[in-house]
């Protein structure tokens, strides 16, 4: 089962560093993403998504390698990566997985201007190190489907990064250090 979680940062650099720091973290096996969205609250009201796959692009370049198999099948392989392209980028832009766009939107509606949420669907994760890894950057949560015991640590430890700002991430810490033994 997956689980979803939504936080809160000032700006949507530092939203985009703690997601990007949690694909690090997949790298290493400590976490598994199911997908990671961030939305924005521009000054004009509206909400931007950026997801973490653009499906529109994906679709066409499938799309392409499909038409192009078939187009040499009928001696026109131009015609046929024109037709699949445009196909497969409709197919993408029409597809959606992960988290709802609809439900990122309507949650991300309550954000200050210029403030950006971080939603993430975790398929599973080793908690304690991925939050000693992401706490850093700080946040309020704004939903989660955790159970009330697993988000009072979350909220604790954003909480925490808070109250002592860190300037660098305990794991380039760590590294600094082994670096110099």
């Amino acid at each position: 089962m997956s689980d979803l979680v939504a936080i809160v940062y000032p700006t949507e650099a530092k939203a985009e560093e703690v997601r990007q720091r949690l694909i690090k973290l997949q790298k290493e096996y400590l976490i598994t993403i199911g997908d990671a969205v961030i939305a924005v609250k521009t000054d004009t009201g509206s909400i931007k998504l950026n997801q973490l796959v653009n499906t529109t692009a994906v679709g066409a370049m499938t799309g392409s390698f499909w038409g192009l198999l078939i187009g040499v099948l009928f001696l026109n392989p131009i015609l046929g990566v024109a037709v699949g392209a445009a196909s497969g980028a409709l197919g993408g832009a029409l597809s959606d997985f992960g988290i709802d766009d609809s439900f990122v939107k309507e949650l991300s509606a309550s954000l200050h201007p210029g403030n950006a949420a971080l939603f993430v669907l975790i398929k599973n994760m080793t908690a304690d190190k991925v939050l000693n890894d992401i706490k850093y950057a700080g946040g309020v949560v704004l939903k989660t489907s955790l159970d009330e015991g697993k988000e009072k640590i979350l909220r604790d430890a954003l909480a925490s990064a808070v109250e002592q700002p860190a300037t660098e991430p305990p794991t380039a810490a760590r590294q600094a250090g082994a670096a110099t033994s």
